[in-house]
This record gives structure tokens, sequence and C-alpha cells, in this order.
């Protein structure tokens, strides 16, 4: 990343919170050094859902240590879901560009500068990762790897299905529908958030439906997703059939 655009663009990192205590203060320091390290301008904004695992506390020590400027908190008074959080946090976005990804250590920072140079080459809206495929992109020199560690045979089959399933139905023009690490042109965004309808685990789904059916301009990153390191997964039974009948909805909607 050239050093000139660094003070022409801000980058806004919203992060949704629900007992991530142990997850947070390691990712912040991961996003603050590649942040320093790519000259880029930043602020991370925590929407915790009143965690009952103290994730709001850990968040306030972080706001000091990192300044109020850096790491901005709009907590909730409850787990009103993923969606919302993101509608949420968008509120308070300052920067020019918004990154939406998990707090829990399943998206890396160090792809951040990837999905940036990516943007700067093609000058596209959104930058999605894709765990599913493997080549060179735009705006870069080597081949990146798309892949998932740390989840069983089961799973795989579980998620490669859903997205096969995605793609035979809404045709969204990406690999990994159901990823939830990207950058978006806040414009974009906000664009896309105002006609999406879905509030839970089908939300990201349905960000890419409508991005797709609004012409907007969609490249992808490939990126190594790992399985959380701390506290349960979020996703069970009823989170798969919320993903099937929001899928049959977009279906017949977008």
């Amino acid at each position: 990343m050239a050093k000139g655009k660094s003070s022409q663009n801000k980058y806004s990192v919203i992060l949704p919170t629900y007992n991530e205590r142990q997850n947070l203060p390691v990712l912040v320091q991961m996003l603050y050094d590649v942040f320093t390290r790519e000259n880029l301008n930043w602020e991370i904004i925590i929407v915790d859902d009143a965690s009952p695992d103290g994730t709001l506390e850990r968040a306030k020590a972080l706001q000091k240590s990192f300044g109020a400027d850096h790491i901005v908190l709009k907590p909730r008074a409850g787990k009103l879901g993923l969606g919302t959080a993101y509608v949420h946090g968008l509120q308070f976005v300052t920067g020019n560009f918004v990154i939406i990804m998990d707090a829990d250590f399943s998206h890396h920072p160090k792809f951040i500068p990837d999905m940036v140079k990516i943007q700067a080459a093609t000058n596209c809206d959104i930058v999605t990762g894709t765990r599913y495929r493997t080549y060179t992109p735009r705006g870069l020199d080597s081949k990146l790897v798309g892949g998932v560690y740390g989840w069983d045979a089961k799973r795989k089959l579980t998620s490669q299905g859903a997205n096969i399933l995605a793609d035979f139905l809404l045709a969204p023009g990406v690999s990994d529908l159901t990823g939830s690490f990207r950058l978006y042109k806040k414009e974009a965004v906000i664009k896309v958030i105002e006609a999406t309808e879905s509030k839970g685990f089908t939300f990201q789904m349905e960000l890419m439906a409508r991005a797709k059916a609004m012409g907007l301009h969609v490249e992808e990153c490939p990126i190594t997703f790992v399985d959380r390191v701390y506290g349960e997964s979020k996703l069970g039974g009823e989170e798969i059939v919320e993903y099937l009948k929001g899928l049959t909805g977009l279906w017949w909607k977008v």
C-alpha cells in the first residue's frame, strides 16, 4: 500500500461480540499491528450484546490502551442478532471503507492488506473473502490459497453443500456466499443493508445476493478460515434451519 493513500482512506472494522472476552484483546492487537504496518487509518467499532463473560469490560480496557479514536464502544442491551449488530455499528462508522469480520479468530487480520490491494486495483465496491478458491487476484503478485482448518468432515461438507445450494438457487457470482469476512466501500454497504431484510445468520448471504441484484462490483480474496480458538461455536441446528428458510426466501424475493 502506497504511503500517500493512508491519509485519504480510513478503514472501520465492525466487530459484533458475544462472549469474546478471551479472543478480543489478541484480535485487537493483531488488527493494530496490521494497520500500523500498512500505514492505514483505522478504527474498530465493538458492538457487544450484553456478554455475560465480561467482554465489554475487556473492551473498555482496550479503549484506554489504544484510545477512543481507535476503539469505539457501542454496546447493546441484549443479544439482538448478527445482522442488527452490523446495522447498529454502521451508524457510528467514520471511515470510507468498512470491514466486517468475526471476533473469534476464524478470520485472520493478515488478509486485510490483500483485500485493500484488490480493492485499490479494481475499484470494486466489495471484496469478499472466499474459503473455496485458490488463484492470484488482480492487484496481487502471488497466489492466495483458500481453505478451512479445524472443522471435521461433516461440518466442511455442510458448509460446501450450503454454498452449492445457494449458488444453484441464487447464482450470486461468488464462491463463498456464507462467508462473513468482507471489505466494503461505505456507500456500498449502506446501500445493500438498507435493502436487506434478514437479521440473523442469513444476513451475510442476503447482502451478497442484494449486491449482485444491484449490479455492484464484487471481487474475491482467498482466505483461510480457522475454527474458533476460545468459546463455543454459535452455529447449531436452529441456525441451519434459519439458513434454509432464508435461502428459500431469497430465491423468491431477490
